[in-house]
């Protein structure tokens, strides 16, 4: 089996990152992690990396004055490695359009919301004001506009009446760490590509693991 070499970029505690870690040290993943880049040196989730013997390179922001430059040693960072997929995985910087450009279809990103739904920030907190039922998180592509590129794999979970930003937060996180190594995959396996703006499935099968609707117990008969 030929295997995807990948890379994550992380900010900050990279739980995402141990779980792409976790599948990816499995002989029969076929993306395993190869190396990982942090915007910040003191992010915890580096730690994961060293533990797995994984190579980290660390690239402040600060150091350069402008986006492009910062994108630009990204990139060559990741053509060293050999990197073929990119993970954006807490990743806590715009990237510009040249940079998504260049790794089209091989740079995905999570996000912690049913997309379109709640993109940006406050994610959790803007759900439960809005009084939705069920909430959830999405691996999509990345394309130039923040958020906005095609899902590939969603997971719902429910939205109980006693949540804070906080229960519904760790309950979606817990979904994501299913729900990344999935799309992860899909990609590296080539079940899905991004095509003029769209997510393109290889066969039924492949789209039938679209949605990811865990189990939902009922707390009491009010939740």
């Amino acid at each position: 089996m030929s295997r995807v070499r990948t890379a994550v970029l992380i900010s900050g505690r990279g739980s995402n990152l141990k779980a792409l870690i976790e599948a990816g040290a499995n002989p029969s993943f076929p993306a395993p992690i190869v190396l990982v880049i942090s915007n910040a040196a003191a992010a915890p989730g580096l730690n994961y990396a060293a533990a797995a013997g994984i190579p980290v390179k660390i690239i402040p922001h600060g150091d350069f004055a402008r986006r492009d430059e910062f994108d630009s040693a990204v990139d060559a960072a990741l053509r060293s490695a050999n990197a073929e997929i990119v993970c954006l995985a807490g990743f806590m910087r715009l990237l510009t359009d040249e940079f998504v450009q260049k790794w089209h279809g091989r740079l995905i990103n999570i996000h912690p919301s049913l997309l379109p739904a709640f993109k940006g920030v406050r994610v959790h907190e803007r759900a439960i004001a809005a009084g939705v039922r069920i909430s959830g998180c999405t691996v999509h592509f990345v394309t130039p506009e923040m958020d906005s590129g095609p899902p590939i794999v969603q997971a719902a979970v429910p939205v109980h009446s006693d949540d804070d930003p906080d229960t519904l937060a760790a309950r979606v996180l817990a979904a994501e760490h299913k729900l990344y190594p999935l799309a992860l995959r899909m990609v590296a396996e080539g079940r899905v590509r991004l095509e003029d703006g769209k997510a393109v499935f290889s066969d039924c099968a492949s789209m039938d693991e679209m949605l990811v609707n865990p189990r939902i117990s009922r707390r009491s008969p009010l939740c």
